[in-house]
């Protein structure tokens, strides 16, 4: 029973963990942006909803509640800025791949297989983009003692909540 509650546990934690690790880069991009309009990339913040959170992000801001080093603070803003640098050119490239996927597909008829291939191409950068968040999250918590990844986690889960509140509505 025992081991059964722990597997449970663990694909829970696993769970989430997977959606934070697929939402990181849009969200990092945004914060390290100033101002200008980012793309939309597949699992970012759409409809209104909380799709993630910027975990490396969250811990800098905590680094007093997590008790971080200097150094470790100076990894993670390493990290942080070094995936930054890698996701905005990549970002670029989809949004112009995504404005020529549209303007192909308002032609009457549209070229089916210029559209294929710029789907592809989108497709290859929506993947690395994907990567390039997943390494981020992984070097981060190799920052981090497993107590503090044990904090970060409850720190995000409550942010996560709070996006989550019901909003009431005026009587």
């Amino acid at each position: 029973m025992k081991r059964f509650r722990n597997f449970i546990l663990g694909s829970a934690a696993l769970a989430l963990a997977a959606v934070f690790a697929a939402n990181v880069p849009a969200v990092l991009a945004q914060e390290g942006s100033s101002g200008t309009k980012r793309p939309a990339v597949r699992g970012d913040r759409m409809h209104g909803g909380f799709a993630g959170a910027p975990l490396i992000s969250i811990a800098l801001r905590h680094k007093s509640e997590l008790n971080l080093s200097a150094d470790q603070v100076t990894n993670l803003e390493k990290i942080k800025s070094h995936y930054e640098s890698q996701v905005t050119p990549l970002q670029q490239q989809l949004t112009a791949a995504e404005k020529e996927i549209a303007t192909l597909t308002q032609q009457s008829p549209a070229n089916l297989i210029q559209v294929k291939a710029k789907v592809q191409e989108a497709e290859k950068y929506r993947s690395e983009l994907r990567y390039l968040r997943i390494e981020a999250l992984e070097n981060g918590k190799g920052v981090l003692s497993t107590q503090q990844q044990e904090q970060l986690k409850t720190l995000a889960r409550s942010r996560h909540e709070s996006f989550h509140k019901p909003q009431r509505q005026p009587s």
